[in-house]
């Protein structure tokens, strides 16, 4: 398993009993659909996929910053920025 199929940390006992999977139905907006379909087309991975992964990262993101981290980008030149997300 590569990094990016790692499992994230999870504290189970956080978390109500849930079955293995659960089906949701959900208006997206207009520029979420096309990010949507952008990343379909640029992964070969299918929609529920994209939308499984983008909400794993931002779980992941989101106990980061509860640790008191801080999510950087790094740009070519090696200078970091911090991102903001609200």
């Amino acid at each position: 398993m590569n990094r990016t199929e790692r499992e994230l940390p999870v504290d189970q006992d956080r978390l109500p009993p849930h079955p293995d999977t659960e089906r949701y139905s959900v208006t997206v907006c207009p520029p979420a659909v096309t990010i949507v379909s952008e990343l379909v087309a640029a992964s070969g991975v299918s929609k529920s996929d994209v939308i499984n992964r983008a909400i794993l990262l931002l779980g992941f993101v989101e106990q980061e910053r509860a640790k008191g981290h801080d999510l950087m980008i790094r740009d070519t030149q090696g200078a970091l920025e911090r991102i903001h997300i609200i």
